[in-house]
């Protein structure tokens, strides 16, 4: 206990003979330094100019419309087009799927077309397509059920996965359509 009481006099006689400590003496601390530097930063942060969000352009809103076998084959990918193909009557937005459906893909051969058979068979051959875009539109005659139930799956997942643009008529049937709705 003498030690500490020796201290603190010695303490009190230091303070005593020189009474003018310097500001900068208990302003110049490390702890001090790191607060004004986190002031600075966090003043800095918060004023600090913001560059102006950019937003993407939307694209351009599709409108539902009635397609023929010919009017449907330009949209197959090539020329900047939008790729869409149709399914059991549905005309569908594939073009986020470009690197599959558009040119150079594995399923581009049905790109423009309606690929309803194709796809219920599992093949990709341009056999399975219809030759006569003029003509009927193909029934699905002589399919059987594991196939009709194969082209159920696919279409469930076009539903799910891309908008439908529109519906696939055959050539003539657009006229009729059109004069049944008015």
């Amino acid at each position: 206990m003498d030690y500490v009481e020796n201290r603190m006099a010695q303490e009190a006689a230091k303070a005593q003979s020189n009474p003018a400590v310097p500001a900068s003496h208990t302003l110049l601390t490390p702890i001090n330094g790191i607060l004004l530097t986190l002031l600075l930063y966090l003043t800095y942060t918060h004023f600090r100019p913001r560059p102006k969000l950019a937003l993407s352009p939307t694209p351009p809103p599709i409108v539902f419309r009635t397609f023929t076998p010919p009017t449907l084959r330009p949209y197959n990918g090539e020329n900047n087009m939008p790729v869409y193909l149709s399914v059991r009557g549905k005309v569908f937005d594939v073009s986020p799927g470009r690197n599959f459906y558009g040119p150079g893909g594995p399923y581009a051969n049905f790109a423009g077309r309606d690929a309803s058979r194709g796809l219920a068979c599992g093949s990709f051959d341009e056999d399975m397509l219809t030759k006569d875009l003029e003509g009927p539109l193909d029934t699905l005659g002589g399919l059987g059920p594991e196939e009709m139930e194969a082209l159920s799956g696919w279409e469930e997942r076009f539903n799910e996965k891309y908008l439908v643009v529109g519906e696939l008529v055959a050539v003539g049937d657009e006229k009729k359509e059109k004069g049944g709705k008015a």
